[in-house]
């Protein structure tokens, strides 16, 4: 049965989630979703702020998504703490969290998955193989078990971001989807739940992402500029620290994910890199029309 936590509902079993759901829909009410992994921080309540006025019901979920993670990558050492994110997600208006087990979700005789090509085979899909058929099969079997009719995601994991509208658009899922911005600590740096594990020492060294991002928004503000020299000086900024190595800087169009060679008006610069152990992602526009504002805090 779904559990009360003071004013919140909190659900485990999908079958109970899609009972909940289904008679929200069927007495004319509007659902809105914010799928999360969990071990929130701000970026993700950030997105809950994005439904208002979307919707009547605000659900997000915590799963942390084993079908998204690796051969090579230790789910359980992502971070959880679900009593903490069930309070930050009632203060923050939310009224249910469907926090389902993972054998519920993928039971012994699941078989269908959804796969997007083209545009999950560059960027973080070359180095996490079917890391995003894990992610789009995720996120419509939460559309389906909840009913909803709008979605927020955030634009700090752009492929991701692109992905998932691809899906949507490729199937005629009737889900509107929301995008946020990219939501920042004071000192330029991307929230992450990944932040956590970073060191002090680390921690600095991370900043160098948000410091090289800016330095590329400002040199490609004004004029048409070359890739390889936004590249060349990004990588510079952030390889200048041992502790950093980066696995991919690439320039994109934004909507295909191709990549670009000279930068006139608009750009996406992505960009992963592991600091110490932690492989942290970023990403902003770029370009003299792309009317993104400064990284705040960066001191070059």
């Amino acid at each position: 049965m779904p559990e009360k936590n003071n004013t919140i509902q909190v659900v485990r079993k999908p079958d109970e989630m899609a009972e909940v759901a289904g008679k929200i829909v069927n007495n004319g009410g509007k659902i809105g979703l914010v799928p999360t992994m969990g071990f929130l921080h701000e970026g993700h309540l950030s997105l809950l702020k994005l439904l208002n006025g979307k919707c009547g019901v605000k659900i997000a979920s915590i799963f942390v998504n084993p079908i998204q993670f690796g051969k090579n990558e230790d789910i359980s050492a992502y971070p959880r703490n679900e009593k903490r994110d069930i309070e930050q997600l009632q203060a923050a208006g939310c009224q249910i969290v469907f926090a389902p087990d993972p054998e519920d979700i993928y039971p012994p005789d699941f078989q269908t998955y959804v796969d997007v090509e083209r545009i999950t085979q560059g960027l973080c899909g070359e180095y996490r193989p079917g890391h995003f058929r894990g992610v789009t099969t995720i996120v419509a079997r939460l559309f389906n078990i909840t009913r909803c009719s709008v979605a927020a995601f955030g634009l700090k994991d752009f492929q991701q971001a692109q992905v998932i509208h691809r899906m949507v658009k490729d199937l005629y899922l009737p889900v509107e989807l929301i995008f946020g911005e990219t939501v920042r600590e004071a000192d330029g740096l991307a929230m992450s739940s990944r932040n956590t594990r970073l060191s002090l020492a680390e921690r600095q060294t991370a900043l160098r992402l948000s410091r090289a991002l800016e330095w590329a928004r400002q040199r490609a503000e004004n004029s048409a500029v070359e890739v390889s020299e936004i590249v060349a000086g990004v990588s510079h900024i952030i390889s200048s620290s041992p502790n950093a190595v980066i696995q991919y800087i690439e320039c994109v169009d934004a909507e295909t994910l191709k990549s670009v060679e000279t930068i006139f008006s608009r750009a996406q610069i992505v960009l992963a890199v592991y600091v110490g152990k932690t492989r942290l992602i970023d990403n902003i526009t770029i370009g003299k029309d792309s009317g993104t504002k400064p990284i705040a805090s960066v001191i070059l």
